[in-house]
């Protein structure tokens, strides 16, 4: 699942155009390091931070966005 997939997936964004501006803005950050591209995949057990939040990707994301 990619980044911003993500982000919308687990209602931390309401469109995709939030998820692409919060990206490029540096305000997410992926396994402790800024990430800027929206199109980073992510993996099971990655920790996808925002707004002081960490949010963990699930095992199983393959029925999901």
């Amino acid at each position: 699942m990619r980044l911003d997939q993500f982000l919308k997936w687990q209602g931390l964004v309401f469109t995709g155009g939030e998820a692409k501006q919060r990206i490029q803005g540096g305000e997410v950050r992926v396994n402790g390091f800024q990430e800027t591209q929206r199109g980073r995949k992510l993996k099971p057990g990655d920790r996808v931070e925002i707004d002081g939040q960490t949010h963990l990707v699930p095992q199983d994301t393959t029925n999901q966005a």
